[in-house]
């Protein structure tokens, strides 16, 4: 027993000694924990993950990862950095109750999919003329580019996704990963911008003061405009458009538009309207085809040589409905003045400013308008006494040349009227005449200067009190450059008229 007893003293000495007594140095326990995981997260790369674990001891726990080539963490927040097995160490230091704990380990594995997707955002509003910005992120987690499949539309910088546009439009931008030594090329992805039109801006107005003329042939037509309400924006081009037949039309980016017809543009009316980048705004009202000619006809009079009857005039022709206006000019007695050909005559000039007269006719086949522009107001020029072959006082080729009032009892006075007439092809105005179309040239000359006596200075080519045969010659020409020659028989009233020469040709500076 007392070998017993004194070894239990020499222990509680010796852990007195080391502070394990009752002395004054702190008490030590050593008490033992464990920890344990929860269950494994799934882990895909790219991604992440959130890892559990709990000591036995209720201290908190600490994680690293042993395989920093295949995941972090931060916190319990694993990161996948490349597929493999991850390793999560969870560990806990202990504490003045608590011994440090056994490191425990929980593996998890990264699943990958070399396959990558591209998604956008939201699309940004994109107002004409303005900028946005777009933005779209890979599965992969790595960098996109960006490209414009609407460069007319728009235009996009590649890495930043800043796009600009250009015009109205749906502007469509593509999102493109190329892939790595992990991930595959992306399916590209698209994103649709519906440009939107600056607050306060419409497409253009309708043009006003709508004009259209005919060109340098019978089968082109010039449309042109005096003003037209942009909206607001700049006017990107016009179109006009035939309201006969809508495959006859033309567009420019300025006025005038020169349209072609498949032939004649006679009978064609036209309409104009505008477009700017937000669409084509509406017709404007239909105008027709309205030109100013300037005509020369000249009658060759053999017996006043080397003065003729001429005739120096303009009229205005509507294509549109196949007539003319405003046959206005002035015609020579060639009775008059020294002999001096025209234009350094000195002959006195009569002025015929009263179109009277249009007659629709087909010479030689071709349709046409006979018209005729006289002195006074009235028709009253030859006679009308049945006796002298007159008719209805005016008409070319009756009577014979006496004034109108002549043979009357007692004898009217001499009113003194005078007129010229003409010939328009109406598909063609510009056409040279035939010979059929050449005999119907008139002019009739009952003012003082161009009577002698009762008679008047009257001419046509086929019509006229005595006849005489012979040959002449005749040209026409026009704005085309041709003048075919023609030999024809040629019949005359008084003065023996031999020829006659007509040509029309358009007004520039009354149809620009």
């Amino acid at each position: 027993m007392k070998s017993g007893n004194g070894t239990a003293a020499l222990a509680t000495l010796l852990l007195a000694a080391c502070g394990g007594g009752v002395g004054s140095g702190p008490a030590i326990e050593a008490r033992s924990q464990t920890i344990s995981f929860g269950a494994a997260p799934a882990l895909s790369l790219p991604g992440t993950a959130a890892v559990s674990a709990s000591a036995s001891s209720g201290l908190a726990v600490t994680f690293s990862s042993t395989t920093p080539g295949i995941c972090t963490i931060g916190g319990s927040t694993v990161t996948a950095v490349a597929p493999g097995t991850c390793t999560i160490a969870a560990d806990q230091a202990g504490n003045s109750t608590y011994a440090q704990a056994p490191q425990v380990i929980q593996n998890i594995s990264v699943i990958f999919d070399p396959n990558q997707t591209i998604s956008f955002g939201a699309a940004p509003a994109l107002v004409l003329y303005g900028t946005a910005t777009v933005s779209a992120s890979a599965s992969s987690g790595l960098p996109v580019t960006y490209s414009s499949t609407t460069p007319l539309v728009c235009s996009v910088i590649s890495a930043s996704g800043i796009v600009t546009d250009l015009t109205m439009g749906d502007c469509i931008i593509a999102a493109n990963q190329a892939g790595n030594g992990l991930y595959n090329v992306a399916p590209q992805a698209t994103q649709v911008l519906t440009v939107a039109a600056p607050s306060g801006t419409t497409v253009p107005g309708a043009p006003t003061g709508v004009a259209a003329t005919a060109g340098n042939a019978s089968n082109t037509v010039a449309v042109s405009a005096s003003a037209t309400d942009s909206g607001g924006l700049p006017i990107t081009g016009y179109t006009a458009t035939s309201t006969t037949s809508a495959s006859i039309t033309a567009s420019s980016a300025t006025l005038p538009i020169a349209v072609t017809c498949p032939s004649s543009c006679a009978g064609h009316a036209f309409t104009l309207h505008a477009t700017n980048a937000i669409g084509g705004g509406p017709e404007s009202a239909a105008a027709d085809v309205i030109t100013t000619y300037n005509v020369t006809e000249t009658f060759f009079e053999p017996d006043t040589q080397p003065r003729d009857s001429i005739f120096i005039g303009q009229f205005t022709y509507n294509s549109t409905t196949r007539t003319v206006t405003n046959l206005r000019g002035i015609l020579s007695e060639s009775m008059t003045g020294n002999p001096i050909a025209y234009p350094g005559d000195n002959m006195t000039w009569l002025t015929l400013n009263n179109q009277l007269s249009s007659v629709q006719v087909t010479l030689g086949g071709v349709s046409g308008l006979l018209v005729t522009t006289f002195l006074n107001t009235n028709t009253n020029t030859l006679t009308t006494m049945p006796m002298f072959g007159g008719t209805d006082g005016w008409s070319p080729g009756t009577g014979s040349g006496l004034y109108y009032g002549s043979g009357g009892m007692p004898m009217a006075p001499n009113a003194g009227n005078a007129y010229a007439r003409i010939f328009v092809n109406t598909d063609d105005p510009l056409a040279a005449l035939t010979q059929a179309q050449i005999d119907k040239l008139a002019y009739a000359d009952c003012a003082p200067g161009g009577m002698m006596m009762m008679t008047c200075m009257t001419g046509t080519t086929v019509a006229g009190r005595p006849t005489e045969m012979g040959w002449a010659s005749l040209n026409v020409g026009g704005e085309r450059g041709t003048e075919p020659t023609t030999a024809f028989k040629a019949k005359w009233l008084h003065m023996g008229l031999a020829s006659a020469d007509s040509m029309i040709w358009p007004n520039q500076s009354a149809s620009s």
